[in-house]
């Protein structure tokens, strides 16, 4: 079953959503979702200039989006509202309103056979202007909902695994985190690359001990 669920927009309410199935209890979820800035720094389609705090759950965030061709660039005030049941972040001005992200727990046959414990469902709001200026401004959109949660998931599966090794944390936050994009599958590609060169040279120095060894 696909962990994520394709986003649907242009409904009555001018929302795109979609559907996580995560692998930590509500509670773990609603902590790992306090972290703003790594949230939406886990978004492949967003490159980050600026990142600030301005106090009182409010930061300032500017970028470029490249889920639109050509890519647009932003500037977002973001105040943060905690939620009985997750968290909203609402922009001050943008085409975009808001987003929501609802933590629930996840039970019955299903939790036991996808091994998940909760439903992450985040939504996109873009009921700010009347309808008319919304369609002239559609190259704004933000497409990168659904590639979003893709990247988020996996993400959330790797911190169930290795969040308890305090060196992967460290590198996670530090490292890959302040990373653009490009630059993290740059990594991914030169990590798997280097694997592979040691993988031979050992290969070759297995055969090379069995063939003049004995």
């Amino acid at each position: 079953m696909n962990e994520q669920k394709e986003a649907n927009s242009c409904d009555n309410r001018d929302a795109a959503w979609v559907v996580i199935y995560a692998p930590l209890s509500t509670a773990e979820l609603k902590l790992f979702c306090k972290d703003i800035e790594r949230l939406f720094r886990i978004n492949p389609m967003l490159n980050f200039k600026k990142w600030q705090s301005l106090g009182s759950n409010r930061y300032y965030f500017s970028g470029q989006n490249i889920s639109q061709d050509p890519p647009f660039d932003f500037e977002l005030t973001l105040a943060i509202r905690q939620l009985s049941d997750g968290i909203e972040v609402e922009y001050a001005h943008g085409l975009k309103t808001r987003t929501t992200l609802i933590i629930q727990p996840l039970q019955g046959q299903q939790a036991t056979q996808q091994k998940n414990q909760s439903i992450l469902t985040i939504t996109d709001y873009y009921d700010r202007l009347p309808e008319n200026e919304r369609t002239q401004q559609l190259h704004l959109v933000d497409k990168s909902l659904t590639v979003w949660a893709n990247d988020l998931h996996q993400f959330l599966i790797y911190w169930k695994k290795w969040s308890r090794y305090g060196p992967w944390r460290w590198f996670m936050h530090h490292v890959w985190q302040p990373m653009k994009p490009m630059g993290r599958r740059i990594t991914y590609i030169l990590f798997w690359v280097t694997f592979f060169e040691l993988a031979l040279i050992l290969l070759g120095a297995a055969v090379y001990y069995l063939e003049y060894t004995e």
